[in-house]
């Protein structure tokens, strides 16, 4: 409903307006400035020759300056201390039983991969007693605030079947014809 409205206000005597505007007159340009008016006499033959001119003064004193340039010898570094220390992770083999071709096999401590996590939110949700988060934090190598929020924001997805009388029941409702 807007656009019709400003489309209304937009379109309304466009081409009285632009008459208007194309009737006005040009404004004056701004004046040039004065080496502007060099480029004009930059193609003067006596200019031209000036540029080109050689001056014999000027390549005497060029001829005499003599540059001379060392570079510094170069260091070899050796393979030494000097290399800042790399950061070593150290890696544990994963816990994946028949799921092993599904998943990496190495996983840095303090982390886990995606099929170990859904196991064991898996095995925290069939048996809570057992699989506790001080169980899990020890067998994974986790930090326990980690397994504690893991296991409270993340749940595993329930598969639900309906029973076959609930289907029949469904699927035996006749749609109304239409007359």
């Amino acid at each position: 409903m807007g656009g019709r409205v400003t489309r209304v206000f937009r379109n309304f005597n466009v081409e009285n307006r632009a008459s208007r505007e194309i009737s006005k007159e040009k404004p004056t340009p701004a004046p040039r400035h004065r080496t502007a008016r060099l480029d004009a006499m930059a193609d003067s033959p006596e200019i031209k020759e000036e540029v080109f001119r050689k001056d014999d003064r000027l390549l005497t004193l060029l001829k005499d300056v003599y540059v001379e340039s060392r570079d510094p010898p170069v260091r070899v570094k050796d393979g030494g201390g000097e290399h800042l220390p790399s950061k070593l992770e150290e890696k544990r083999l994963t816990k994946l039983g028949h799921l092993e071709g599904l998943d990496v096999n190495k996983v840095p401590k303090g982390k886990i991969s995606l099929v170990e996590a859904l196991t064991l939110l898996n095995n925290h949700k069939l048996q809570p007693q057992i699989w506790t988060a001080e169980k899990i934090a020890a067998e994974y190598s986790l930090e326990l605030k980690e397994v504690n929020s893991l296991l409270e924001f993340f749940i595993p997805f329930a598969v639900q079947e309906f029973r076959k009388e609930t289907k029949k029941a469904i699927t035996s409702h006749k749609p109304k014809q239409l007359t």
